[in-house]
């Protein structure tokens, strides 16, 4: 699964919500979460789902989100049985509203 972010349908974001000044307020949590159920479904087109992925890559623009991250993708996966994960600090992402993108690898069951 190439790289896959907190994109919804209509181009909008989880986790990235603006305030009454115009600035936004953007949520590490529920972006990571919004990311990983974004490649459930992508998953499960393929008949697969997250408990077939092998390998994961996560890119941060903030290595400062690391913890927040790390929280919500500690509800998805086992430590001891999850897939392998890299992660990686990034200068920038394709939207300034983005705070994590992932890419991973799954085998499909047969």
């Amino acid at each position: 699964v190439s790289g896959t972010s907190s994109r919804r349908p209509d181009n909008t974001h989880i986790g990235a919500t603006r305030l009454n000044d115009g600035s936004w307020h953007l949520d590490i949590r529920k972006q990571t979460r919004a990311v990983l159920e974004n490649i459930r479904v992508i998953l499960g087109t393929a008949g697969a789902g997250l408990q077939h992925l092998l390998a994961v890559t996560v890119f941060l623009v903030k290595f400062d989100d690391y913890q927040g991250m790390n929280e919500v993708y500690d509800e998805y996966f086992d430590g001891e049985t999850g897939p392998t994960r890299t992660t990686v600090a990034v200068a920038r992402l394709p939207h300034p509203n983005l705070l994590i993108e992932i890419q991973c690898t799954a085998a499909k069951p047969n």
